[in-house]
């Protein structure tokens, strides 16, 4: 897979903000109206990035929400690292992502569904799941915090996918960091 160029980026999204909000408060009034038996499911894809070096770098994420392949929700920013600091990493940026989209869902009521985490750390999904232990400082506070998100959900699964059915995610972890980028070159 070949890396876009800003531009190519800024072309392929324009518009998505414009057109999303309205599709996606019809999305959530659809998915709230239904009764559980009838509930569908909702895959939420996060990624993050540390660049141009990690640790120690610029940490930003990803998180898309779709429902029935239909995405109701996008977002990227910084992570929860101070650009430039040795807390920015990828496994904090992964994680802001993870967190942010479940605060979302929390956020819109949609905690009665079937939600399907889905992510290209191996790391991350493997702590979730409880087959790697989380060691390093700086990541049990945001474990505790994904752990403590998860647990409001009635039913909810974290799954490791390729980083190839994960580009969604990660081009809005690449946009946040350019983004970053052009706002401290003035």
């Amino acid at each position: 897979m070949r890396t876009q160029e800003p531009r190519e980026v800024a072309k392929k999204l324009k518009g998505r903000n414009k057109s999303s909000s309205s599709s996606q408060d019809s999305s959530l009034d659809e998915a709230n109206s239904r009764d559980d038996s009838q509930s569908k499911v909702i895959e939420v894809h996060f990624d993050g990035l540390c660049e141009p070096r990690n640790p120690g770098g610029v940490a930003t994420y990803g998180v898309v929400i779709k429902m029935d392949g239909k995405k109701i929700f996008e977002e990227c920013g910084l992570a929860s690292a101070k650009p430039w600091s040795n807390e920015a990493s990828n496994n904090v940026a992964e994680y802001s992502a993870l967190i942010r989209g479940l605060e979302w869902l929390k956020e819109h009521d949609l905690q009665r569904h079937k939600i399907v985490l889905l992510g290209d750390s191996k790391l991350v999904v493997n702590q979730l799941n409880g087959k790697f232990k989380v060691k390093a400082p700086r990541l049990v506070e945001l474990y505790k915090r994904a752990m403590d998100l998860i647990a409001t959900f009635k039913d909810i699964e974290v799954k490791w996918i390729d980083r190839s059915l994960n580009s969604d995610a990660d081009l809005l972890s690449r946009i946040a960091y350019r983004k970053y980028l052009k706002s401290t070159a003035r």
